[in-house]
C-alpha cells in the first residue's frame, strides 16, 4: 500500500479525478444518496487529502481538515472511504490509523472530530473515538459526531 498526503494544489488532475470518482462511487451511487460532494472545502489551504494506492489504483481516501476550519478547537477527519472491491481485509482500519497518525503529527495539540454514519460508530470507537451529542440526519443518512481527545 502506498500512501500520499497532499494539499489541493499538489494533486495531479488524475489524482483529483480518481478521488472524486471514489467518493462519488461510494457516497452517491453505492449509498444511493444524491448530495453535493463538492462542498468547497477540498481546495482550502488548510485541507489535506490522504490517498491510499494499491497497484496504481486509488482504494482508500480521507480528507483532513486543520483545527478550527470547520469545528472550533478540533481537527476533522472526513470523507473516509474505501473502494468496495478492496474491503474486508482491514483497509478501513489502516486508513483510519494513517489519518489519525497524520492528524497527530500535523496538529499534535488538537483533538479530532468526525461526523460518523451512525452504523459505523463501533468501527470508529475502535480508533478511540467516542460519541458526542445526539444523532442527526445529514443527507438523509443518520450520523453521530465523534471525538478523539
Amino acid at each position: 500500500m502506498d500512501w500520499t498526503l497532499k494539499g489541493f494544489d499538489a494533486l495531479s488532475l488524475h489524482e483529483l479525478y480518481d478521488l472524486l470518482v471514489l467518493r462519488s462511487r461510494v457516497f452517491v451511487v453505492e449509498q444511493t444518496c444524491p448530495f453535493l460532494d463538492l462542498d468547497g472545502l477540498d481546495k482550502q489551504g488548510e485541507v489535506l487529502h490522504l490517498l491510499g494506492w494499491q497497484e496504481g489504483k486509488l482504494v482508500a481516501y480521507a480528507r483532513l481538515l486543520a483545527p478550527d476550519l470547520v469545528k472550533p478547537g478540533f481537527a476533522v477527519i472526513g470523507r473516509v472511504v474505501t473502494a468496495p472491491e478492496a474491503r474486508g481485509g482491514g483497509l478501513g482500519h489502516r486508513l483510519m490509523e494513517r489519518a489519525d497518525a497524520e492528524c497527530a503529527r500535523l496538529w499534535p495539540q488538537a483533538p479530532v472530530y468526525l461526523g460518523a454514519q451512525a452504523h459505523l460508530q463501533d468501527f470508529y470507537a475502535r480508533h478511540g473515538f467516542r460519541p458526542e451529542g445526539d444523532a442527526y440526519l445529514e443527507d438523509e443518512i443518520l450520523h453521530i459526531g465523534m471525538v478523539r481527545p
